[in-house]
């Protein structure tokens, strides 16, 4: 029963974070471009485009981590310490964002200033999510059930690079993003970016893949021991393929295509980040199942978890639909 449990809510925190990637992914992006856009109608589409959705995205991230500190204790006690710069980071450029969301159209006389809170804020939030993720693949020192490294072991050049991949796929997101939501000349612009920023994100998962086998022993047997080899050489293979559509779909200026396939490239790291860290949850040092709360508080959660993730998923996909279609030059849809 606990290996149930446990299975499934790593599911659970799993689904989150990647849902939280998929749809918040592309609202950090839009913000990490507004520099390069045009002052003026260009920036006022470019926040309409996801003003309707961007506070809902941010639902998936507070289930991911309130599903940790409660399905996986343990482990939210180790990673909390070993992390609390860059989240921190995080949650301060949020805050930034979220408060240039409302006070750019309020306080239009100091919408310059707005502007940069918004980009700044993005970049900020992107970069210490990739961060995290690079500091935690990298290993995290545990000793007696506590997080034994120091306050900055979460700062290396894998993390950085990892960070740095991780704002340009958000970037990448927020392009194509906007080739959807747009049209004429600011379309045509995101279509040009979506090709630069497309090539530095294969080339982000091109390095980050090189590098994680080589970060720790458990990590080059997953990928390249006999007979999971054969599985795993499917990643890099889809990967491939996925960046040649992408780049067929932009030359051939498809409207949905890119945007879809970009958030193919996110899937299949998701799954290379699960066939080089499963079954840990602290990466080599705890698993998911010594990190589980009690049977029956997990069950008791997942419970509800079942209940409330449709809602959640329903009202989404609402929101969605009622602001589907292109933003007008007035910031209307």
């Amino acid at each position: 029963m606990t290996f149930d449990l446990a299975t499934a809510w790593a599911g659970v925190i799993a689904f989150a974070v990647f849902a939280y990637v998929v749809m918040d992914g592309f609202d950090l992006g839009i913000g990490a471009l507004f520099p390069l856009l045009e002052p003026g109608q260009d920036r006022d589409v470019a926040m309409n485009s996801v003003a309707p959705v961007w506070d809902g995205n941010e639902t998936w991230l507070v289930l991911g981590g309130g599903g940790l500190m409660a399905a996986f204790p343990l482990a939210y006690a180790i990673i909390m310490p070993a992390v609390y710069a860059p989240i921190v980071a995080m949650l301060l450029g949020l805050v930034f964002r979220g408060v240039a969301f409302e006070f750019r159209w309020r306080d239009p006389a100091h919408r310059a200033f707005w502007d940069v809170a918004f980009a700044g804020g993005s970049i900020v939030a992107a970069l210490a999510q990739g961060i995290i993720l690079g500091a935690l693949l990298q290993g995290v020192e545990v000793r007696d059930r506590q997080y034994a490294g120091g306050w900055w072991d979460w700062l290396t050049p894998f993390s950085l690079l990892t960070g740095a991949s991780l704002l340009v796929g958000y970037a990448t997101l927020g392009a194509t993003w906007l080739i959807i939501k747009t049209d004429g000349a600011l379309q045509a612009f995101a279509y040009r970016l979506a090709g630069w920023l497309g090539a530095g994100l294969v080339a982000g998962i091109v390095l980050v893949s090189a590098a994680t086998p080589f970060l720790e022993a458990a990590y080059y047997r997953r990928w390249f021991a006999m007979p999971g080899v054969l599985l795993a050489a499917q990643v890099p293979l889809l990967v491939g393929v996925a960046t040649a559509l992408f780049f067929f779909s932009l030359r051939r200026r498809r409207l949905y295509a890119p945007f879809l396939l970009v958030l193919a490239l996110f899937a299949l790291s998701f799954v290379g980040l699960g066939v080089s860290l499963f079954p840990n949850i602290v990466p080599t040092a705890v698993t998911i199942w010594e990190a589980a709360s009690p049977p029956k508080s997990q069950g008791f959660m997942l419970v509800g978890a079942a209940i409330l993730i449709p809602i959640i998923l329903a009202y989404t996909a609402h929101a969605y639909w009622v602001f589907r279609g292109k933003v007008g030059h007035e910031g209307y849809h």
